[in-house]
């Protein structure tokens, strides 16, 4: 009867193909395992007794150059591994030259393995003094797989290892030859990956009345062979071929009696990854796919997965840092996840990554990326390093601490209790690495109070220098007709207010001492509002306004109200067969100004001169003596304007209208018709009649009229185009060349360190006035992070629309000096950081797609497109795409 924990063992060990990555088992030289650094060496055996095995020859005792031939050519090399008394890494003492023989060597798991491998890689680095962090590909592509089967020789008490050329291939089985050929000198291994062990307690298992035959059942064993590559190469000059190419190996039995076969999908990853072609070619080049809109969660993924130290960490023992116990935490699931996906992606031969269960976490503990709409990777990052730090945290209790004025302390006294006081509750290895401070310096703008205070933060957020102003266009207008309309384009603050608007015009327009500015924002031909409040924000100010500004005398209100002419003709239209003529809204309004007291006269004088600069040329202009013409409206118009008054009514008003003399000074009086409107221009039960006072009552500001044009021969003699003209505050396109223009990094944080004042959303509460403020605001640089993670702002959100400015940003790659824009340098040597990550945005708002540039050693760079990874060189990661870019510091 076979043993249930027997079976769960043996299982563990013979199905290689549905474990993780790192429970693979190498094969290394124990000489290169002895040099890596005794705290890894450490930390990966944990103390624990590694078993050591003596080889020797399971066939014939004979000893020979032709032995050693036939072997080569036979199917098969049979040994048995005896364990001796276990014992800790050889060390010194009597075992000092342990280790130092070429024929000795170690088994450890995928997890030890790499460590190791990336200290050794770091040693080399420091040698040369280059600047990747990464291991080196020519270490990497040292790798090839020895297909191995065991069995349980338990009246020996050893383990019994065949390796046969069928499952191997040639090449493979010849270089297994010359590692495990015991017979011209000693061979030991160190078992410290604990696979040999499992396999001993199988055996032990058994029960006695196990038949005998069934101790000669055979698990398969795979290796992982490093640093013992003859640099042999196949007849296609590839190294570390998969032996078969049908898939599988032959099936064996098993040792709870079952069938089973081994994948040969692991072989054909090591080549891929282990190969020197345009595809992943070292460690950490694995991608990860695409869930469905999920390439935001990629690309920042892939920028911390090539963090340093963060990746060192997460390979490690983090588990025992996560902080069950803190509310603002997530249990250490978020930690867990992330850990486990980098390991994954760190795993050697790793294809690509489903990221499916750090997917499911993100979504349960962050439900605005759950499902699968496109997102903002910077966002995801800010959570994503806030939820590590909160899971990470190695304070348990925070205690309460309250932030003390400066008092006319030196800042540096109270930069370093601030940060004193952070770090008593906040400590993980996201603030060790990512956070630093930064000297934030407010003023009341009234009674002068100045406010410091230093604040953590874990990125800095800059705006490209487009967007800390705003372009506008307005049309501007005079009121005396001495002009024609024109075009103003300026630059205001973002989030100034109206009064910075009417500065920049001012400015502009070069106006006399006695002149202002009144801005009104005209719709559908009529004016919708006017901006007279200067605190008011300019984000009420949409791109797609448009906004006129008319020339009028500061004191315009005293003299007499302003009029405000809107426009109306006559349309002619067929409907169902009939003519029919309707009055259509068109042109700029005009805005005149006027005397306390005038006639309808007065009016249609007035509105002839504004329309003076829109006249055609001269011989356009009818004869001055003509006749003047009297016009009967029809009565679909007449039932437009006077509704409730009959057609007789209407007539009559006509006549009077039509009544004036050339005294008027204008032989068109006869094509107009006045009518008083309320602001938003809907029409009164009010007629203005030629040489009659204005029925109005009080003394308004301003006033409104339509004037109707009533017949085509006014358009003839007038340019209705230019009065028609009027362009939106901010047209898409119009500056796209000078957005395209390169923008330094360097002015990018200019920008962000520059006084400004807050917006009205984010008022500041004064202590000194006791009130809300809108204070002014000063950034300084104080504590710089080892990884410095500097997001770009090319999104902005606004109540009305959506917007990504393609804006390219110089960043420099080598050498980010930020020496001068750190106020205190707090004793930090160096303030120069490296590039060595990106996250692109390309496309719109809508559609786009995000990527990650990733450096991994020397001048070489790679592209992570989702799965996809492939080199990229150095020169081709500099875009407009660059979203969010990530450097570490470096010594000098």
């Amino acid at each position: 009867m076979d043993n249930g924990v027997s079976e769960d063992l043996s299982d563990s060990i013979q199905r290689p193909e549905s474990s993780d990555n790192d429970q693979r088992v190498y094969f290394v030289p124990l000489r290169w395992w002895k040099e890596t650094n005794d705290a890894v060496a450490e930390e990966e055996s944990d103390g624990k007794k590694g078993v050591l095995y003596t080889a020797s020859q399971a066939s014939s005792s004979y000893v020979g150059p032709m032995k050693l031939i036939n072997n080569m050519f036979s199917s098969d090399l049979m040994l048995n591994l005896r364990g001796e008394e276990e014992g800790l890494l050889p060390n010194g003492g009597e075992n000092n030259e342990v280790g130092v023989s070429g024929r000795d060597f170690a088994l450890v798991s995928g997890e030890m393995w790499v460590k190791a491998l990336k200290w050794h890689s770091d040693a080399k680095v420091s040698a040369k003094k280059t600047k990747t962090f990464l291991a080196a590909e020519d270490d990497m592509s040292d790798v090839y797989p020895l297909l191995l089967r065991l069995s349980v020789q338990p009246e020996t008490s050893s383990l019994g290892v065949k390796i046969t050329k069928k499952d191997n291939g040639p090449e493979f089985f010849r270089r297994a030859y010359k590692i495990f050929n015991a017979d011209s000198e000693m061979l030991r291994i160190w078992d410290f990956s604990g696979q040999t062990a499992l396999l001993s307690m199988v055996g032990q298992c058994r029960s006695p009345k196990d038949s005998p035959r069934q101790s000669d059942e055979e698990v398969i064993l795979e290796l992982q062979v490093y640093g013992l590559s003859d640099n042999t190469k196949s007849r296609e000059g590839k190294t570390g071929a998969a032996p078969y190419s049908n898939g599988t190996y032959s099936s064996v039995p098993l040792m709870n009696g079952m069938n089973g076969s081994v994948s040969t999908g692991m072989f054909r990853s090591n080549s891929a990854i282990f190969g020197r072609s345009s595809e992943a070619g070292s460690l950490g080049l694995t991608g990860l796919q695409n869930l469905g809109n999920t390439c935001f969660m990629n690309s920042a993924i892939q920028c911390l997965a090539h963090t340093p130290k963060l990746v060192d960490y997460f390979l490690g023992d983090y588990c025992r840092e996560i902080n069950h116990d803190n509310p603002l935490g997530m249990d250490g699931e978020i930690a867990l996840a992330f850990g486990e996906l980098i390991r994954k992606l760190w795993a050697p031969g790793a294809g690509s990554v489903n990221p499916r269960t750090f997917k499911s976490k993100l979504g349960r503990f962050a439900p605005q990326f759950s499902g699968f709409n496109q997102h903002d990777s910077q966002e995801l990052l800010a959570f994503l390093l806030d939820g590590l730090h909160e899971d990470l945290n190695r304070v348990k209790s925070k205690p309460y601490v309250e932030a003390k004025d400066g008092d006319g302390r030196p800042d540096s006294e109270v930069a370093d209790e601030y940060w004193r006081n952070h770090l008593a509750r906040n400590d993980s290895i996201i603030v060790d690495i990512c956070q630093g401070q930064y000297k934030s310096t407010l003023v009341c703008p009234i009674c002068k109070k100045v406010s410091i205070m230093f604040d953590p933060f874990m990125y800095l957020s800059l705006p490209l220098p487009s967007t800390s102003t705003r372009t506008m266009t307005l049309t501007i207008i005079s009121t005396d007709g001495s002009i024609q309309p024109s075009p103003c384009t300026i630059s205001v603050p973002k989030f100034g207010k109206f009064e910075d608007l009417i500065q920049a015009l001012t400015a502009s327009c070069s106006l006399g001492d006695d002149e202002t500015l009144l801005v009104a924002e005209v719709y559908n031909n009529r004016i919708l509002r006017f901006l007279e409040d200067p605190s008011d924000s300019l984000t009420l100010i949409r791109d797609g306004d448009r906004l006129v500004a008319y020339r009028v005398k500061k004191d315009f209100s005293s003299d007499g109200p302003l009029v405000i002419f809107m426009h109306q003709h006559v349309e002619e239209q067929f409907i169902h067969g009939k003519q029919t003529s309707t009055m259509k809204p068109f042109g700029i309004p005009l805005v005149g100004e006027s005397s306390a007291s005038f006639t309808g006269s007065d009016i249609h004088k007035l509105y002839l001169k504004l329309l003076a600069p829109f006249q055609r040329p001269a011989e356009g202009i009818l004869d001055q003596t003509a006749d003047c013409k009297s016009i009967t409206l029809s009565e679909e118009v007449t039932e437009h304007y006077k509704k409730e008054n009959d057609e007789a009514t209407e007539r009559q008003d006509n006549s009077a209208c039509s009544s004036g003399t050339a005294a008027d000074d204008s032989p068109l009086d006869a094509e107009l018709y006045f009518y008083l409107t309320d602001e938003k221009g809907f029409l009164k039960d009010t007629k203005i009649v030629m040489d009659e006072q204005l029925p109005i009552t009080g003394t308004p500001r301003r006033f409104f009229v339509i004037a109707c044009w009533a017949e085509k021969q006014m358009e003839e003699q007038y340019d209705i185009s230019r009065l028609s003209s009027l362009p939106e505050v901010f047209k898409s396109g119009s500056f796209a060349k000078r957005q395209q223009e390169s923008v330094s990094l360097y002015s990018c944080l200019e920008a962000f360190l520059k006084e400004e004042p807050l917006g009205p959303e984010d008022m500041w509460y004064c202590p000194g006035c006791k009130e809300h403020r809108q204070a002014s605001k000063k950034l300084d640089l104080w504590r710089l992070p080892e990884i410095l993670v500097i997001h770009l702002k090319r999104f902005s959100y606004t109540r009305y629309m959506k917007n990504k400015l393609e804006t390219f940003v110089d960043f420099p790659t080598d050498d980010l000096d930020l020496a001068t824009y750190i106020s205190y340098k707090n004793g930090q040597t160096s303030h120069r950081y490296v590039l060595y990550a990106i996250s692109n945005h390309f496309g719109s708002m809508g559609g786009g797609h995000y990527t990650a540039f990733v450096h991994h050693g020397g001048d070489q760079w790679y592209d992570f497109d989702d799965s996809h990874v492939h080199p990229v060189s150095q020169d081709k990661i500099k875009t407009s795409a660059a979203y969010v870019l990530f450097y570490r510091r470096v010594e000098v």
